[in-house]
């Protein structure tokens, strides 16, 4: 596989339902509430499309508000399928860019994470998955979700290396800014 490098024109960042109750039995709530808000700073300064989606949030509430908080504008896509490719809505906000890369967080890595990935994937995107930027509530879910996204053809990555992917060099003003974030 030939390796894609992300550029800021052609990329957009997925938020798949961190939520109240779902985080509550993650594994690893706190470390990717963290690299989600790193990728969320990194889209604000790049201005990336933003997709953020909610699973049944009368049930599993909404958003957690870390993630709310840096998120330039709330607006979520209401979903209860699994696959988010399957709700109009989130078609509908892909297509209205011109986007070939996705960067996908959220949970559960090997339910809504996966599914959204391999349907994105047959549409002809490019999925960069971070590793510390999804979750399930095992780590043997979590490592499956990974091992059968990448089987599937996506990038396995980490949300240091997509940050600076789209930096490209030193001392710009993102950079700057950016290293406030990555220590």
């Amino acid at each position: 596989m030939n390796l894609p490098l992300l550029y800021a024109g052609q990329t957009a960042l997925l938020i798949i339902d961190i939520q109240d109750k779902l985080m509550a039995v993650m594994g690893n709530p706190d470390r990717v509430v963290d690299r989600t808000a790193q990728l969320l700073r990194l889209a604000r300064i790049f201005d990336l499309h933003v997709i953020l989606t909610e699973q049944y949030s009368r049930w599993l509430g909404s958003t957690l508000t870390p993630i709310k908080e840096a998120l330039t504008q709330y607006d979520p896509i209401e979903k209860r399928h699994f696959d988010c490719c399957q709700v109009p809505e989130f078609n509908e906000r892909l297509a209205s860019n011109d986007l070939r890369d996705l960067i996908l967080t959220g949970v559960e890595t090997h339910i809504c994470v996966f599914q959204t990935c391999i349907s994105l994937l047959r549409k002809g995107y490019r999925v960069h998955v971070p590793h510390h930027a999804v979750d399930s509530r095992t780590t043997d879910n979590w490592r499956i979700g990974l091992s059968l996204m990448k089987a599937g053809g996506a990038v396995i990555t980490s949300t240091e290396a997509l940050i600076f992917q789209l930096l490209k060099k030193a001392g710009t003003p993102e950079f700057k800014e950016m290293m406030n974030v990555v220590k």
